[in-house]
Order: structure tokens, then sequence, then C-alpha cells
């Protein structure tokens, strides 16, 4: 009994983590923060994902319902809503990590530039770049009645890539920040069982509202894109900065959401 109510607490204290980290919205104060209970939150990123997604979707279905010709409305929104309820957090990194390759420097320069709390011109074009194609594949995903379930299951993706980037393989590129918390804390075993479980349930809800093998090819693409996505940053981090920080985490789930929705836009 001793053993095992550590154990189930540790996981609610990783979902409270992963909730706080990951989004705005309200989760209470993790009892115990420690590297395990970093990597189970990453862990759980996918889960946090499902929250996000749905709430972006429900926003999606009811634009539709108001105004069912307003394809690019409702992609706009849906957009937003997933931004927003991320605080922003993915495209900040995901604008850090941009110009600090774009600045071709060293290793110790370009870290320097990712702490930095301005925006460069690689960042501004990267954010533009990725908010483009995600409000582009989403409406295409929209004309095809496939809308908020493509929002749902592209957001859960995209969160597929933080267990993945934070493998055991992959240490920080820094002794600070989030990056050192849950570096090389998640194994691949976890994180392979996780994978296999986002694509059970996008199967699942695919077969359920649209039963086309078209869009079940293509919804299995954009998970298993999700997790490449995540692989090729990781490696490209690596060599660059020696490891992964919290910016790469977040600019690996900003990649992989736009690859998930053109991966289901291309299927409809």
């Amino acid at each position: 009994m001793t053993s095992e109510a550590p154990r189930v607490g540790s996981w609610a204290d990783a979902a409270r983590l992963s909730v706080g980290t990951l989004t705005v919205l309200p989760a209470g104060v993790p009892g115990r923060v420690d590297r395990v209970v970093g990597g189970r939150a990453m862990v759980l990123a996918p889960a946090v994902g499902v929250l996000v997604g749905g709430i972006a979707a429900g926003v999606v279905a009811l634009a539709q319902v108001v105004q069912p010709e307003a394809e690019l409305l409702a992609a706009v929104l849906g957009v937003l809503v997933v931004a927003g309820l991320s605080g922003g957090l993915h495209l900040d990194g995901l604008a850090d990590f941009a110009d600090a390759l774009g600045s071709r420097r060293d290793r110790e320069t370009m870290l320097r530039i990712m702490k930095q709390s301005d925006i460069g011109p690689f960042g501004v074009l990267a954010i533009l770049a990725v908010l483009l194609l995600d409000v582009a594949a989403l409406t295409a995903c929209l004309d095809a009645g496939f809308g908020w379930q493509a929002v749902a299951i592209a957001t859960t993706a995209s969160r597929l890539t933080l267990p993945w980037s934070c493998r055991t393989s992959i240490r920080a590129a820094r002794p600070d920040g989030l990056g050192s918390f849950v570096a090389a804390t998640v194994h691949p075993l976890a994180a392979a069982l996780t994978t296999t479980a986002v694509l059970a349930a996008t199967l699942a809800l695919v077969w359920l509202t649209h039963n086309a093998v078209a869009v079940l090819i293509g919804a299995a693409t954009a998970v298993l894109l999700a997790v490449a996505t995540s692989l090729l940053t990781s490696r490209r981090a690596v060599r660059a900065l020696g490891g992964t920080t919290g910016d790469v985490l977040g600019a690996t789930v900003e990649l992989a959401l736009p690859m998930a929705l053109l991966a289901l836009a291309l299927a409809m």
C-alpha cells in the first residue's frame, strides 16, 4: 500500500505538471516535482493534446453550425484556440529555435540567441509559415467535411512529439531551463506505447465519424509524421546545440501540427 500510493501520486502530479506547463488552463500545484514526474508529464502530453484539441474542435464545430459556409473563419478560430490555450509557448520556442539556426553561429552563440526575449526575422518567418500552413490545411479539411476531427487529431499528434523528444538518448543542451528538467526522462518503449495508444484512438475516431479508407490512411500518416518530425528535429538540435531545450520542444510541437494537418488535408 505504501509503495503504490507514491506511484499513483506521482502520476497525478505529472498530470498537473503537464497541463500547467503545456496550457494556460488551471491545473493545481503538483505536490512533487522531479525528473520522474517531468518524464511522466511528457508521456501524458498527448492527453493534454486531446484536451486542447477537443476544445478547439468544439469551437470549429460551433463556427460551422453558426456559419456553415465560412470554412476559413472556422479554421482561423480553431488555430487561434490551439495557440491561445498553449499560451503561445510553443510558437515562442519555434521562433527562438529558428533564429538560432538561422544565425548559423557556434553552439554557445545559438544558445544565447535562444535565451533572448526578442524575435528576429527567422523567428517571424517561422511563425508566419506554420500558422499559414495550419489555417490552409485545416480549411481544406473543413471543405471536405472533416474539420473538427482534423484539429483534434493534429493537436494530439503534435503533442506526441514531446515523449519522443525527451527520450533517454537525448540529453539537455544546457543545465538549466525546462529542457534540463525533462530531457532524457522517457524510455523509448514508453514513447512507443503512447504512440500506439494515440494511433488507435485516432483510427477509432476516423472510423466512427468518417469511415473512409483514404482518411484512415491520412490519419495514420498524420500521427507517424508527428513522430518523424520529433526524430528529425531532435537530431538537428543535437547536432547544432548538443542536446534539447524547452524552445526545441516547443518548436517540435509547432512543426508537427502543420505536418499532421497537411497529411489529413491531402488525404481528403
